[in-house]
């Protein structure tokens, strides 16, 4: 019989126990740089990839594609409506295991419109978004834009 774990459980012990063998006949660097991979690029996403979505106050929706450029030139303008066919544009033009959303509310944006954008993660089937804190040039961004919005006359 195999090798029985403190707790008793024999498949637990014999599968911990074939890993440290398996390991210990592969030379150290080869074994380690077979079975893991640095954290960091696990975690990194194709610039091409990318399209993060801003949350404002007002249900002002604000997106850029990859990196925000130095000169905002890629910072568009949205809302609520037309979001869903952003987002849907992206998906066609990008493969699925390269799109990744990044989700960034502001703080005057309301609980209502985080829930309503988690909605279109999942009625537009979006396996890889995250929620995170949105970035002090990227929070300048949507108050300014916002001001300009507020001051442009009614069309």
């Amino acid at each position: 019989m195999g090798r029985i774990a403190k707790n008793g459980n024999p498949c637990r012990a014999a599968t911990r126990a074939a890993i440290c063998d398996s390991m210990s006949t592969a030379s150290a660097p080869d074994a380690a740089s077979a079975a893991f991979s640095k954290p960091e690029d696990q975690n990194k996403a194709k610039e091409s990839g990318v399209i993060t979505i801003l949350l404002g106050k007002d249900d002002n929706v604000f997106y850029y594609e990859g990196q925000l450029d130095n000169s905002a030139s890629n910072f568009k303008s949205s809302n609520f409506t037309e979001i869903r066919n952003v987002i849907l544009d992206k998906k066609a033009r990008t493969p699925e295991k390269d799109l990744v959303v990044v989700l960034k509310p502001s703080e005057e944006c309301t609980y209502r419109n985080v829930v309503d954008i988690l909605d279109e993660m999942a009625i537009n089937v979006c396996k890889r978004y995250a929620l995170v804190d949105i970035s002090p040039v990227e929070a300048e961004l949507v108050k300014a834009s916002e001001a300009a919005n507020a001051a442009a006359p009614a069309k």
